[in-house]
């Protein structure tokens, strides 16, 4: 496995005085998909936070490339991580060019204009997630899985060597779903770009991700390949329900599906 871009070695992390994160360890190579997996309330967002830098660590650290979170500035660090949250709405009435332009400010120079390449790699981003003919669209007039979509074309024109994306294929139909993983295993493989998502899909996960993280309460079960950690045993004792785990006819790949009562 090639050096780690991102890594977390025993983050604890909380609001206030609720300890949510207790010592969660991850690493992710260039051009590897990472999916963070388990139930509602087991940390998934707030371990992407600390990842980004938005939230602190109690404890632990957070390094990219070898160096801890902090000792970069936040110019710098824009250049190199991009974020997805799981909100897609927006106060004001931007078009979606200029929400995926928004992607190039860390790149920006002293006068904080777009130049000739900023419009280029936007409309780049935008024709990768299909969404020229939206250009000159306001934000509020398209539907959520075309914002949603608009935000991961903002994240694509950052160009950045880490994205954390919580949730990508929120609000997106199936047909859509699968373009958005089919793109970012294309980025993953032209810019060696990693990537960490959280899913609540586990059959997703299973089909799209190298390595998955299993949280349980804001601890890690397990951190491996899916069929190591998306077990029948890991599964009952995450999501406190029987589960079937076998194999997709089409794929060979890991499926998990709710037990027959």
């Amino acid at each position: 496995m090639s050096p780690p871009l991102l890594a977390a070695r025993g983050v604890a992390a909380g609001y206030h005085q609720r300890r949510v994160l207790h010592e969660v360890s991850l690493q992710v190579a260039p051009g590897e998909l990472l999916a963070i997996v388990g139930p509602n309330g087991a940390g998934k967002s707030t371990l992407l936070k600390v990842l980004s830098g938005a939230l602190q660590p109690w404890g632990g650290v957070v390094e990219l490339e070898g160096r801890p979170l902090q000792t970069f500035d936040r110019r710098a660090l824009a250049r190199r991580l991009a974020s997805l949250g799981q909100e897609s709405g927006s106060a004001f009435a931007f078009t979606v060019l200029e929400m995926v332009l928004m992607g190039r400010a860390p790149h920006l120079g002293a006068l904080r204009l777009e130049g000739e390449r900023d419009l280029k790699v936007a409309q780049q981003a935008l024709e990768r997630f299909d969404l020229l003919p939206l250009a000159a669209r306001s934000i509020n007039e398209i539907s959520g899985g075309e914002r949603r979509r608009v935000l991961l074309a903002r994240v694509l024109a950052q160009e950045p060597q880490v994205a954390l994306l919580d949730e990508p294929t929120a609000f997106l139909d199936l047909k859509h779903a699968a373009e958005i993983f089919s793109r970012l295993a294309q980025l993953r493989d032209e810019r060696a770009m990693a990537v960490v998502a959280t899913l609540h899909d586990l059959n997703a996960a299973a089909l799209y991700a190298d390595r998955v993280l299993l949280l349980k309460d804001g601890r890690a079960v397990g951190c491996g390949r899916p069929e190591e950690v998306l077990t029948r045993d890991n599964l009952r004792l995450v999501y406190e329900t029987e589960v079937y785990v076998g194999r997709n006819p089409a794929t060979g790949t890991v499926m998990v599906l709710p037990a027959a009562r």
